[in-house]
């Protein structure tokens, strides 16, 4: 009988989860791939399966145990909530996150638990340091990021209950590459992008390929503990949006919330409140675990994550450099005017 590895991938419709599963099937020490989602994939699987299932559905806990699954890697928890219809994300992101683990207790076969998390869970605001470490403690208090929260202290305590079972809890930076579609990719997108009077936050970025190779190791080595994932350096959002060609829109501070109303509306892009903290008060996290335990450089910096994600999403400049400088002159001007004491 064979003893190459038997793994489980939750959120499989996504484009990370294809990615990482493509990755795994040509591994010839894996014998099993199958990934779980409500959502039909759309993307190349390889020699992976499909099962079409709520993560709380029974019929998770019984594959668990037929398949002799030994891995599981949750990427489930999403940051958007159209990826599952009419469910609350909390009841997703946390509920199922806690069922899941529950029946991954009681799966015999299982020896590793690989959690997807976000540096998010660090929070952002005026009082945050500059720079976050793995044992940082973490300040979420609404949205995704307290959504995560609550599932890393379910894997803790997995952990804590089942002697030997390696849990291995990966923050991601804001992720981008081709294929993948978060609130911060769509941000990017757009024509015209609104920033916040007055705040130029410092943005960290992870390209999928770094995301799916860390993944990846995870799985097929031993990696306990938590580890922030990000690329090399940073950038200002001024100069991400600069990189895009985009002209900023700066919106004061009191409007920011009635702006990111309006846009939600639209269905091009959902603004968590989470988002809009980041998008004033931005958010680094520290890799040197990532380099020196974890054993892992990144090929990507921020800077060459964004200019990857950009040629792969084929999103070009739609002016040219001077006529940018005077539309956002004319914004900041108009914004001025409208409201004198824009940071009020």
């Amino acid at each position: 009988m064979s003893d190459g590895w038997r793994i489980l991938i939750t959120g499989i419709a996504g484009g990370l989860a294809a990615g990482l599963a493509r990755r795994l099937c040509a591994h010839e020490g894996v014998d099993l791939v199958v990934g779980v989602d409500t959502r039909l994939p759309v993307h190349d699987l390889d020699a992976a399966r499909t099962v079409r299932a709520e993560l709380s559905s029974p019929v998770v806990g019984e594959l668990l145990q037929r398949e002799r699954i030994d891995t599981l890697i949750h990427l489930g928890i999403t940051s958007t909530p159209g990826d599952i219809g009419d469910r609350s994300r909390k009841e997703h992101n946390v509920i199922d996150t806690m069922q899941l683990l529950a029946a991954a207790q009681r799966a015999p076969d299982l020896r590793t638990v690989i959690l997807k998390s976000t540096t998010a869970v660090y929070g952002s605001d005026a009082g945050s340091r500059s720079l976050f470490a793995e044992d940082t403690t973490t300040h979420a208090d609404s949205g995704y990021a307290r959504d995560v929260v609550e599932a890393e202290g379910y894997a803790r305590a997995l952990a804590r209950r089942r002697e030997g079972l390696v849990v291995t809890v990966l923050r991601f930076a804001n992720l981008l590459g081709a294929g993948i579609d978060t609130p911060f990719s769509r941000y990017l997108a757009l024509p015209v992008i609104p920033t916040v009077l007055g705040y130029d936050p410092r943005v960290q970025l992870c390209h999928t390929d770094d995301a799916v190779e860390v993944l990846r190791r995870a799985c097929l080595d031993t990696r306990p503990g938590i580890y922030n994932v990000a690329g090399r350096g940073v950038l200002y959002l001024s100069q991400a949006v600069r990189i895009a060609g985009r002209p900023r829109v700066p919106v004061p501070m009191p409007l920011v919330d009635v702006v990111a109303r309006a846009i939600r509306r639209t269905r091009i892009v959902d603004v968590p409140t989470d988002q809009l903290k980041f998008l004033s008060y931005g958010r680094v996290a520290d890799i040197t675990r990532l380099r020196e335990r974890f054993g892992y450089e990144p090929a990507y910096s921020t800077r060459a994550t964004l200019e990857a994600f950009l040629a792969a999403e084929g999103i070009t400049p739609w002016v040219d450099d001077e006529r940018l400088d005077a539309l956002e002159r004319h914004a900041v001007r108009l914004v001025r005017e409208l409201v004198p004491d824009g940071r009020s």
